[in-house]
């Protein structure tokens, strides 16, 4: 069991109605892909999307929140945890990205529905670290796993939003010479 697949499984458990989350990072490419690198497995948390659409009702949710912090402090001495909810503003997506969400199936859950942004968006996020060479790893796999061309990510490199910091700017510009360097040479 990949380390994203217990915590999900274990706040699953916690929930007593239906929730609904919008997975992104190595947690999703573990239980959104098959046949990962190994290392993907082994990330120690949950990374999560929160739309504009569902802010209100996530912010709200006292039981969710509560089953979060039962969660991390059950899981607090295997190092593994779910802190990290951003606003979609917060993260590299294309504007209409929501409408290209895909449910995750992995593991099987009750009241936790998981799902992750399409490939191309999830390329995107993983621009956030500039040049990091885990994502740069991350989204070679993820290019080879749809056989993605640079003619499909040119627009979403056009239309991506990136929040207003200087340093995420830069980091988006480091980013793209690699992404575009393992696109051409497919």
């Amino acid at each position: 069991m990949t380390n994203a697949e217990i915590i999900a499984t274990t706040l699953d458990g916690l929930l007593d109605h239906e929730v609904r989350l919008i997975i992104y990072g190595r947690a999703a490419l573990a239980l959104g892909f098959d046949n990962v690198p190994e290392g993907v497995g082994k990330s120690l948390d949950l990374d999560v999307i929160l739309p504009f659409s569902e802010a209100a009702r996530i912010e709200a949710d006292d039981q969710f929140w509560a089953a979060q912090q039962q969660l991390n402090k059950s899981l607090e001495s295997s190092g593994l945890y779910l802190t990290h909810i951003f606003q979609e503003d917060q993260v590299f997506l294309r504007p209409d990205w929501e409408k290209y969400i895909k449910p995750v199936l992995r593991p099987s859950t009750h009241r936790l529905k998981l799902f992750r942004p399409d490939t191309v968006d999830l390329i995107l996020t993983k621009m956030m670290r500039g040049d990091d060479a885990q994502d740069m790893e991350d989204i070679q796999f993820l290019v080879e796993s749809e056989s993605l061309t640079l003619e499909v990510l040119e627009p979403a490199f056009a239309s991506v939003r990136i929040p207003d910091v200087e340093e995420l700017q830069e980091a988006f510009q480091r980013a793209l010479l690699h992404v575009r360097r393992i696109l051409t040479k497919r």
